[in-house]
């Protein structure tokens, strides 16, 4: 039986990556919470999205000071990441939650997302070289200046709903994933405000999708606020260390180990015990009653 000293210490093993990489604590911590802890699939997923949220929340102001944040980005991905987050709550809680494959599919999509994650974490540099030719060689303030999201809208509206579903679904994707789309759609956008907006889009899309799981009874307060106890010193040590540390193999480790989390999860997903229907159950114990 896990306490609090063991929950307290895996948020400052995920608070600490997070300072240092700047890797999301989702893709971290739920894998942890269910592979290591035996947490349910619903209950993990919904605490860490809340936690997720929470600790990513300072992170956002502190883009928000240094001016970050492009905010029409922020509010179309909010647009479509939103509403698709409360219809896909709203599926699972009204069509699978009394399913015996619910745990199955969370536990899969959950698997899916942390092997994309991994192979983003792994490749991240390579991907940004890459789309790093794309980029016109100008100042921030002038790629500012310069932006048009206009003929854009719909592609990130789509992105949006692609992230609100797999996010609610698993809790991860906000993160390395919302980042990666964005150098995809926007390769002239300077890397600080592409990820200032994530950063900023993520605490909004977790926050919704936390709450509608919170509504649905899948966030263990207890254990979200031992992990924050850990994790929010963790993630300022981190962050105020990382220029002393190897984040490149930090990086490759991480990268691995959630590649590696992810295919299992796919192959090996939480499984639910058939519940026996209660007119089966009261046909037998009839019998029964005849027999005797």
């Amino acid at each position: 039986m896990f306490g609090p000293v063991e929950f307290i210490l895996a948020g400052v093993l995920v608070g600490f990556c997070v300072g240092i990489t700047g890797v999301g604590g989702g893709s971290l911590m739920t894998p942890i919470l269910i592979s290591l802890f035996r947490i349910e699939p619903h209950i993990a997923i919904g605490t860490d999205l809340l936690y997720t949220a929470i600790s990513k929340f300072c992170g956002s102001l502190v883009h928000a000071k240094k001016l970050n944040i492009v905010w029409p980005i922020v509010l179309w991905l909010a647009l479509g990441s939103v509403p698709a987050s409360f219809v896909t709550h709203w599926v699972l809680e009204n069509y699978l939650s009394g399913s015996t494959h619910y745990k199955a599919i969370l536990t899969m999509v959950l698997g899916f997302m942390l092997t994309l994650t991994g192979l983003s974490i792994m490749f991240r540099s390579r991907i940004e070289k890459f789309f790093a030719k794309f980029r016109e060689d100008q100042h921030d303030s002038q790629a500012l200046n310069n932006f048009n999201i206009q003929g854009k809208r719909v592609y990130v509206v789509l992105m949006g709903i692609v992230l609100g579903v797999f996010v609610t679904l698993s809790s991860v994707g906000a993160g390395a994933f919302g980042v990666m789309a964005l150098i995809l759609m926007f390769p002239n956008l300077p890397m600080i405000r592409i990820i200032g907006s994530d950063v900023v889009h993520a605490v909004l899309l977790t926050s919704v999708a936390g709450f509608a799981h919170m509504t649905s009874g899948n966030v263990d307060f207890q254990l979200l606020g031992w992990l924050l106890v850990g994790s929010i010193p963790a993630i300022i040590v981190g962050t105020l260390i990382s220029s002393k540390m190897p984040e490149k193999m930090i990086r490759k480790v991480l990268g691995i180990t959630l590649f590696a989390l992810g295919i299992n999860f796919i192959l090996n997903p939480v499984k639910s015990k058939p519940v026996e229907k209660p007119q089966a159950a009261m046909v037998t114990q009839t019998n029964h009653q005849q027999q005797v």
